[in-house]
């Protein structure tokens, strides 16, 4: 179920709007300093593709926040690939839209949304990053600046969605 795919898109900004802060005047020296890099260094690289990529990334992450944080869309799956789901006044059909009628509004917050997106943050994106960061050799700053970028990401775009779409 996808609702406004412009809410989508808008989470999807969320990801570079938080990261030009995050690595910039927030930690950007301390990221800078844990990975070695230089300003020069920095100043290579494709941005329009740097930039595209990612934002296609935060399209893709921002449907699987979704999923993490409407509730709603795990009813429509227990249903949808039922033969009869789309037949109106098929048992499977009345029973979804009895469902939804009564539910659908329940835990559409920011708040909500935002739990829902730290916490995949702390599920998901912390154990990609520390199990990197543990074979890079990399040290617990290198793992805490990122993992801190990821819950607050998460959280504001799961609260984006969850309110919105």
């Amino acid at each position: 179920m996808i609702g406004n795919p412009l809410i989508l898109l808008l989470a999807a900004i969320v990801p570079m709007l938080v990261g030009a802060l995050w690595y910039g005047p927030l930690f950007g020296n301390s990221w800078m300093k844990v990975n070695g890099f230089k300003e020069e260094d920095l100043r290579g690289g494709n941005m329009i593709v740097i930039f595209g990529l990612s934002f296609v990334l935060s399209i893709i992450l921002a449907l699987g926040i979704s999923g993490l944080a409407i509730h709603q869309n795990s009813i429509m799956q227990l249903f949808v690939m039922h033969p009869d789901f789309e037949v109106a006044g098929s048992e499977v059909n009345t029973l979804y839209n009895s469902i939804m009628d009564n539910y659908s509004g329940r835990h559409r917050t920011f708040g909500h949304g935002a739990i829902h997106g730290a916490f995949g943050s702390v599920l998901l994106a912390l154990p990609l990053i520390a199990i990197n960061g543990l074979f890079e050799r990399r040290g617990a700053k290198y793992i805490g600046i990122h993992f801190g970028y990821w819950v607050v990401t998460m959280a504001l775009m799961g609260g984006i969605i969850c309110q919105w779409m």
